[in-house]
């Protein structure tokens, strides 16, 4: 499968429809205009998920289950269904916008696409992406969720020295002048 670049209302400046492309009927590789056809789905993933809808399905779908996730080697029964909640949830609506976006975009196409293309994707989206396929960066953000609400984020304090400018002991005045 393959996808050509044409002229149409996109997200932003990003302006590709995806169409299907039989091997037989296709005699010309344009890898250029796969790659901006690509980059534009990128840039309408990103549009999407930095819009307020999909921020509150994802915010609210966390607040709602992330006390059932617990950080160990042991996977409750439980976290099979919030995975597969989440995922029709939030791919389903991710597949929605990119459609209404993209005519005739195919999330299989896209998927194989990714798949050749994923050093290419920025860190965050490709995660975020990772998060519908892959379970244990599904449960490793719920975990990461949970620690950030019960106040254990990331900790640098242990990793601040504080030095004095006075070496202690020293006498100091508020004049600058040592005695």
């Amino acid at each position: 499968m393959d996808i050509q670049e044409r002229t149409i209302r996109g997200c932003g400046d990003n302006n590709v429809e995806m169409v299907d492309i039989d091997e037989e009927n296709f005699t010309i590789s344009s890898s250029s205009a796969e790659d901006a056809a690509f980059d534009a789905v990128i840039g309408c993933i990103e549009d999407i998920i930095m819009e307020e809808e999909f921020q509150q399905l994802q915010q609210s779908f966390m607040e709602k289950h992330y006390l059932e996730f617990e950080d160990s080697d042991e996977n409750k029964l439980s976290y099979t269904f919030i995975f597969n909640e989440y995922v029709d949830l939030l791919e389903k609506h991710l597949e929605q916008q990119l459609m209404e976006r993209i005519p005739n975009f195919n999330m299989n196409t896209f998927i194989e696409l990714l798949m050749q293309h994923k050093e290419e994707v920025p860190g965050d989206i490709f995660d975020m992406l990772l998060t519908f396929t892959d379970f244990m960066a599904f449960k490793e953000m719920f975990l990461e969720y949970r620690s950030e609400k019960e106040g254990r984020g990331l900790d640098l304090s242990e990793g601040l020295v504080v030095t004095p400018l006075i070496p202690a002991g020293s006498k100091h005045t508020g004049s600058g002048e040592s005695l």
